[in-house]
């Protein structure tokens, strides 16, 4: 079974509502009436005019939508989601002419439906880029309570188990923060450690990575690794999270049962993380492009994290069965 399947019935579990700002793509339609099919959602609400969604549904050969349809643009919440924004960010210069042109972006209206409450995710990007999905995250959702950066995620489905028998890892961050300090690492791991166990349902065992095991090199590009380690595993006694924890280590002392045993003899890990936190961008983006096309895995992402509500970027170039393994991801995310 796909981790995709897994997430699922996970999804299936819970009763939610995804809102599908791009109805004017003809894959965007085509996984919202897959989403509703399958019951993995409760209801999908596309953004569109109907002449869009005329057009989008007819090319996608859709003859009967299982989809919640809203043109943006006539709706009364327009005014109101501009008022909302204008009050949120007055204070940063906004002014209430700009504040309504900005709400004329479906991404931006789609993000304020989730802040409302109207919709519990928000997936988008098919045609958007990254960075709109980004500004209307920042600027509508912001970051979850205890959590100032907001980060990514890459779910990495593996052909082959790792060593502990995991068929899952997230790897993180792949593709929001160049380099991080510790604190950011330290907010990284923690929005990661939610994202696994809202999307397999179990302890996170988060380790942070580093081209040192406990202390067997030493460099100063070292000592953000070591000091976010040392932080994030205050936090989680602090807090009493269920979450087990370790670092600075090498990616075989953290994946691997027998290494870690000679490497690192009494890390709670013990060889069995299933998060493995990078030290900064260029390592986590490698390091996922490498099992994805070495290691034959199934990479899903980059799913953002750290935000008040769970909104997740596309690829342009996804097909409909990529859009729908992200909804099925927002889905879990919102658990």
């Amino acid at each position: 079974m796909s981790a995709i399947e897994k997430f699922a019935e996970r999804a299936r579990s819970v009763a939610r509502t995804i809102v599908l700002p791009e109805g004017q793509d003809p894959r965007v339609v085509t996984a919202a009436n897959k989403a509703v099919e399958s019951g993995v959602v409760k209801s999908i609400i596309v953004l569109g005019t109907e002449a869009e969604l005329t057009a989008s549904c007819a090319e996608a050969g859709i003859s009967e939508r299982k989809f919640e349809c809203l043109d943006y643009l006539a709706s009364p919440l327009l005014e109101e989601f501009s008022q909302e924004l204008y009050e949120k960010r007055k204070a940063k210069g906004l002014e209430i002419e700009k504040a309504r042109r900005m709400m004329t972006s479906r991404i931006y209206f789609g993000a304020m439906m989730c802040r409302r409450g109207l919709a519990d995710g928000l997936v988008a990007g098919s045609i958007a880029s990254t960075a709109d999905m980004l500004r209307a995250a920042f600027h509508c959702i912001g970051t979850a309570p205890g959590i100032k950066s907001a980060s990514s995620t890459f779910v990495m489905d593996l052909a082959t188990p790792a060593p502990a028998g995991d068929e899952v890892l997230l790897f993180a961050d792949c593709g929001v923060n160049p380099n991080p300090d510790a604190d950011q690492l330290v907010d990284i791991a923690m929005a990661t450690a939610n994202s696994y166990r809202s999307l397999l349902g179990k302890t996170p065992r988060v380790a942070f990575l580093s081209f040192s095991t406990k202390g067997s090199a030493e460099n100063e590009v070292l000592d953000k690794i070591i000091e976010a380690s040392r932080k994030f595993a205050q936090r989680v006694a602090d807090e009493k999270l269920d979450i087990v924890c370790d670092g600075e280590l090498q990616a075989d002392a953290a994946i691997v049962p027998k290494v870690a045993a000679a490497k690192a003899p009494g890390s709670p890990l013990a060889g069995a993380a299933n998060v493995l936190i990078f030290p900064d961008l260029n390592c986590g983006n490698i390091c996922y492009k490498l099992v994805q096309r070495l290691g034959h895995a199934q990479a899903y992402g980059p799913v953002l994290q750290g935000l008040a509500k769970p909104l997740n970027d596309l690829s342009r170039g996804c097909s409909a069965e990529d859009i729908y393994g992200e909804i099925v991801i927002t889905v879990c995310q919102s658990i």
